[in-house]
């Protein structure tokens, strides 16, 4: 039982290594838009595709950033500058999009800008600090992808939507895991709307990576200026401790982040060009292995875990 148990899975796993290493046809002649190319992901990917031969329309918050990514690659890369949160700059940046693209429609639509702060315990914060970061890191999407989907529709091409591993385990205030539970919401209805008409959607769900995202010195920043705004019975319950925790682990933790950003632009790359793409994408290690897994414990023991590695408040009881 146990032998016929471990050749099925053998041979699953051999199915599906087969079908993932095929590759879409005629990738040099297809565009991909992709948005925050300004450094990160988005500039390593827009450099890796750009390798690859395909034709690269990158989107960057800057035109300083802009002008960086087109003196580190070929011709085939235009850069637009285009900022998520507003709708004229979207509109005239899909304009731009479909005057390139023309008949031949658009390949690959990577959502790939983000922001992850302010990132502090919920009490702290304001309503706009949560429209702030949602505004670009899913209403943003949403708009982008709803301006560009008949470009995708007519090429039959690839929604690739950047989520975290926080769009499944919410570890901590602010909303930051509140836009990536959205990414996962949304991209799941779409991948099955999109379906009928060829289209393809993926998730990617990394684990840390040394991004400018996930700086801790601009984490600190953010956490200490929120702390002088915050009330006086906020910081009583909180405590200096509480204040000066929060800060050391945030330095810890990025000691531990994973470096290597291809792990994340690789993913993306499969899902735009493989024709058996994946439905998610979890790169790094601690994603895979630990927090992916976690987010399918039960509750109980998940809260436990949380408050072992979190700092507890003055007052807590």
């Amino acid at each position: 039982m146990w032998l016929c148990l471990a050749a099925l899975v053998g041979l699953y796993y051999l199915v599906r290594w087969y079908r993932e290493r095929q590759v879409v046809s005629q990738l040099l002649d297809k565009f991909v838009f992709i948005t925050g190319c300004d450094s990160g992901f988005g500039s390593l990917l827009a450099r890796q595709l750009d390798r690859r031969g395909l034709r690269v329309l990158a989107a960057c918050l800057t035109e300083e950033g802009a002008e960086q990514l087109r003196r580190q690659t070929s011709d085939r890369v235009e850069t637009v500058t285009l900022d998520v949160t507003k709708t004229e700059s979207i509109a005239a940046a899909a304009q731009w999009v479909q005057e390139r693209v023309g008949d031949r429609g658009l390949w690959g639509l990577v959502n790939n800008a983000g922001i992850s702060m302010p990132t502090t315990p919920n009490e702290w914060l304001t309503k706009q600090d949560f429209v702030d970061v949602l505004n670009v890191n899913l209403l943003g999407m949403i708009e982008v992808t709803l301006s560009l989907l008949p470009a995708v529709r007519k090429a039959r091409g690839r929604v690739v939507n950047v989520a975290s591993f926080v769009g499944r385990l919410s570890l901590f205030g602010g909303g930051y895991c509140i836009s990536k539970y959205g990414v996962e919401a949304f991209s799941d209805s779409l991948r099955r709307e999109l379906s009928y008409f060829g289209v393809k959607v993926a998730i990617i769900e990394p684990g840390y990576f040394k991004t400018r995202v996930t700086s801790s010195e601009r984490f600190i920043q953010s956490f200490r200026g929120l702390w002088d705004r915050v009330s006086s019975e906020v910081k009583e319950l909180y405590g200096e401790k509480f204040l000066a925790a929060y800060m050391q682990s945030s330095k810890s933790m990025e000691q531990k982040y994973t470096e290597d950003l291809s792990l994340v632009t690789d993913c993306m790359e499969h899902a735009l060009t493989a024709c058996h793409p994946r439905t998610r994408y979890s790169p790094g290690w601690d994603a895979k292995l630990f927090y992916i897994p976690m987010s399918y414990m039960p509750t109980f023991l998940v809260d436990a875990m949380v408050y072992w590695g979190t700092p507890r408040p003055a007052q807590a009881l």
